[in-house]
């Protein structure tokens, strides 16, 4: 998807041309978007037809702005707010923004495809100059639609996105994965589980590496031992782990792909007084304070929510390079419960 030097002549679809289409007033058309007056049914029907048609999106701030200039304004549309992980990325985006004269507009879609897309059709109608996307797994080829008009620059963050060409800034999942599974195989483990948190990338990519560690050290994976949970809940991830430590043949290490799903894991160990050795992707808060502190494979969220919106700078300033993947590396911190050795 390419991006436009400011200042560029607009050619964003107007409410006029969304009239000329339709063969009806301009005041029709603001009635209809604006859900203002009485239009019959069938004109509102031809006036929505006409602005699928052309792509027109109601602009939210155009009286503020001059013909052809954006807004000093970036969106960040991102995940689960509650996630220390995207609350970290949005603070070191913001920071850049607010450093370059930006502000940012926050949305989140939560991993539902019509909020997301209801959510960036939102955002290019208030003229931000651009966007940064946590995508969900559906298909993103709408973006082509929604932004044909207007080219507003779009870099995609922790996960790449199907049907829309971008930038795209990611840490090296795979290999993190890889990092946890042979750590704990190298302290003997040849039965270790793996939680799995629903994700189409991110956590799958870890899974990927999971099985690649086990099998370059001639361990089989066993499916028994890969639990891919429904929502990826600390409580979904404490229940999966009961199950498995109270099972006939137990694992005896555990690597869970997210931070939700370690505390779950170390819940369940606590309460069945079970001693596993454990490695979970993600820091989190007191990790490294616990009675054993835990083992993480991590990376700087910081810095993936620095690089997105310093690539969107250099696009919003007219970058029209090719798009480009950055894949951010991956450490993994020994602290004491992946250190565990068989028993």
């Amino acid at each position: 998807m390419s991006s436009r030097p400011p200042h560029r002549q607009n050619t964003r679809p107007t409410m006029r041309d969304v009239a000329e289409r339709a063969g009806v007033a301009v005041v029709t058309v603001s009635r209809v978007v604006n859900g203002i007056g009485t239009v019959r049914e069938e004109t509102a029907e031809r006036v929505n037809a006409a602005i699928t048609a052309i792509g027109y999106q109601r602009n939210e701030i155009a009286r503020s702005l001059r013909p052809g200039q954006n807004s000093m304004t970036i969106g960040l549309l991102l995940g689960d707010l509650t996630n220390p992980f995207y609350a970290s990325l949005a603070k070191a985006a913001v920071e850049v923004a607010n450093e370059a004269g930006y502000a940012v507009l926050l949305s989140t879609a939560d991993e539902d495809p019509e909020v997301e897309r209801r959510a960036v059709g939102e955002l290019i109608g208030r003229r931000v100059a651009g966007l940064i996307i946590v995508p969900d797994q559906g298909d993103h080829a709408f973006l082509n639609e929604i932004n044909g008009h207007d080219h507003v620059p779009i870099v995609f963050v922790d996960r790449p996105a199907t049907g829309a060409e971008a930038d795209v800034v990611l840490v090296d999942n795979e290999d993190g994965g890889h990092k946890a599974t042979q750590h704990l195989v190298d302290q003997g483990h040849r039965r270790i589980a793996i939680l799995v948190a629903p994700s189409y990338y991110s956590t799958g990519r870890r899974l990927r590496g999971y099985r690649k560690a086990l099998r370059r050290s001639g361990i089989e994976p066993d499916n028994d031992l890969v639990v891919t949970l429904r929502r990826g809940t600390t409580e979904e991830a404490e229940a999966a782990t009961r199950a498995l430590l109270t099972s006939a043949n137990p694992p005896t290490a555990v690597f869970s792909t997210t931070g939700f799903l370690t505390e779950g894991v170390l819940r369940a160990c606590r309460d069945l007084q079970v001693s596993i050795a454990v490695v979970g992707f993600d820091d989190f808060k007191l990790a490294d304070m616990l009675p054993t502190p835990v083992t993480v494979v991590t990376s700087d969220t910081e810095e993936l929510g620095r690089r997105a919106a310093h690539i969107l700078l250099d696009r919003i300033d007219g970058d029209d390079s090719p798009s480009h993947r950055t894949v951010l590396p991956v450490q993994l911190i020994a602290r004491g419960t992946g250190e565990i050795a068989h028993p």
